[in-house]
């Protein structure tokens, strides 16, 4: 297929399929390229492009890999490299529309991993459409885990062969029987709901736990942009045509057809600008996440310090057990109710959730906000030296969590909660994270911190966060006693275990 022109309007769908990691430190190796160019417009393929693609290193093909796309060192020993097929690639990719399921987490950073690798200029996007962020806060409560094979179980659209053509094409329908669901339930909101869509495909499967459950979506869309649809005397590639919610909608003259996703675009702005539902989902999945938090009862209006008797932190909770007191052979997981007939995997320690209070860990790198969410608030974290016995009880719990999550059918990729670098293999550190709440319009830390010197515990209050203040505090080489708990997460594709920090002393240097 050769890419002509200058005419970048064209939305361009890609995936790759990946070699799967299986030590510290491996990268994904490109198998698989894949891409459609999709008309703005009409939501028809134009163009397509795939192509398997020969790794330099045909040992990172293992079993593990093969089983997730099928794909053997036999079938790409004759491919091209990364390198044969990259002009194309960048071709079809450089100042047009990116769009794709998980493209912002997984696709687009290996294409940048790629071109680095070759020393080739990086194609840019004139925008992004990553699927998986758009469509979750909308069916992530009816279509499961928002996997791309759940939203095709969902629709009736077959199974996902984790092949890189069949994957995008396959994405492309789910966002047109996505976009339809969304125009009905706006349109008509007192007759079309997520209650009167019911048929077979209706009831999603657990990836936990294998068993059926209906849930609620309470939102509703408020926006709308304009598409049109190609009439159905031209249907694009492997598309599902029977049963198609959206040729019902169809003009039969011109097939065109309004469906609400985002705010109408003003004059001279991008297409597909989903800046301001992003910002939404992300405010759900931050409230989500602190579900689990530990939310504590201070409203002071300004920055302050308490003085605790005893020089013993208020509030001590006594569920935490000392790292010296966990006995290995007692740790253990287990499936657990989680959010709206979801499940998640569960630490234990003599069948009680495993939270585990340390003494004496030294600060390796203090606050880091590199990460902030879409309303510009950070994600806080900061590392630890680990110690051998602290290693031992987390290696243990992200091995049988890992073989859990494999077994209830997660293809996240893993994240081991103890990170060894190379160089530094006999120096182990751990991330702990602060978590954050929204108090109106301000956010402040739900950690309890308290700072300790040698005649008392002082309590620190943030109503007002500032991150600078934590910054002073947590600076590299203090010393800190924490008490935390493991959280196990599988979110867009990665999963592990996240150390939270439930209490926090600072000791006075």
């Amino acid at each position: 297929m050769a890419v002509t022109g200058d005419d970048k309007s064209e939305i361009a769908f890609f995936d790759l399929e990946t070699t799967v990691p299986t030590r510290t430190g491996q990268g994904h190796a490109i198998l698989e390229f894949g891409a459609i160019l999709v008309c703005p417009k009409k939501l028809v393929e134009l163009r397509s492009y795939p192509t398997l693609v020969r790794p330099a290193d045909l040992s990172h093909i293992t079993s593990l890999s093969v089983r997730c796309n099928g794909i053997t060192k036999d079938a790409v020993v004759s491919a091209p490299t990364f390198a044969d097929i990259a002009d194309m690639v960048y071709e079809l990719l450089h100042g047009r529309i990116w769009a794709g399921h998980n493209i912002l987490r997984f696709d687009c950073a290996r294409i940048r991993e790629a071109y680095a690798e070759i020393n080739k200029p990086v194609p840019e996007p004139k925008g992004t459409i990553d699927s998986l962020a758009l469509l979750t806060q909308k069916f992530g409560r009816r279509a499961g885990d928002m996997k791309m094979a759940s939203l095709a179980t969902y629709f009736g659209l077959g199974q996902q062969t984790h092949r890189s053509l069949d994957d995008v094409r396959m994405n492309l329908e789910v966002l047109k029987y996505c976009a339809t669901v969304l125009f009905l339930e706006s349109s008509l909101p007192d007759i079309f709901t997520e209650n009167s869509w019911v048929s077979p495909n209706a009831t999603t499967r657990s990836r936990s736990n294998g068993k059926s459950s209906r849930e609620k979506n309470e939102s509703t869309p408020s926006s709308s942009i304009n598409v049109e649809y190609l009439s159905t005397s031209s249907p694009p590639h492997n598309t599902v045509e029977e049963n198609h919610p959206i040729l019902s909608l169809m003009s039969p003259n011109t097939g065109e057809v309004n469906l609400p996703l985002t705010e109408p675009n003003p004059a001279g702005a991008e297409p597909f600008n989903m800046s301001i539902l992003a910002i939404e989902i992300e405010k759900q999945r931050l409230s989500e996440d602190n579900m689990e938090g530990e939310r504590t009862d201070s409203t002071s209006p300004e920055y302050s310090t308490a003085l605790v008797g005893n020089g013993q932190p208020n509030g001590c909770n006594n569920d935490f057990v000392e790292l010296d007191d966990i006995s290995i052979s007692s740790i253990s997981v287990s499936l657990v109710p989680f959010y709206r007939g979801t499940q998640k995997i569960q630490i234990l320690h003599r069948n009680l959730p495993l939270q585990v209070q340390c003494t004496c860990l030294k600060i390796r790198f203090g606050i880091s906000t590199k990460f902030v969410d879409h309303a510009g608030r950070p994600r806080l974290n900061f590392v630890v030296d680990a110690s051998p016995s602290l290693c031992e009880v987390l290696d243990t719990a992200d091995s049988l969590a890992q073989k859990l999550s494999s077994d209830s059918g997660s293809s996240s990729e893993w994240r081991p909660v103890v990170t060894r670098k190379r160089g530094f293999f006999n120096s182990p550190t751990i991330r702990l994270h602060l978590p954050t709440i929204a108090d109106g319009e301000h956010t402040r830390c739900s950690t309890e911190i308290y700072q300790k010197d040698n005649s008392a515990t002082q309590r620190l209050v943030f109503s007002r966060f500032d991150a600078n203040e934590l910054d002073s505090l947590i600076t590299p080489g203090n010393i800190v006693d924490v008490s935390f708990s493991l959280d196990v997460y599988d979110y867009q594709q990665n999963a592990g275990i996240r150390l939270v920090a439930k209490k926090l002393t600072v000791h006075s240097t």
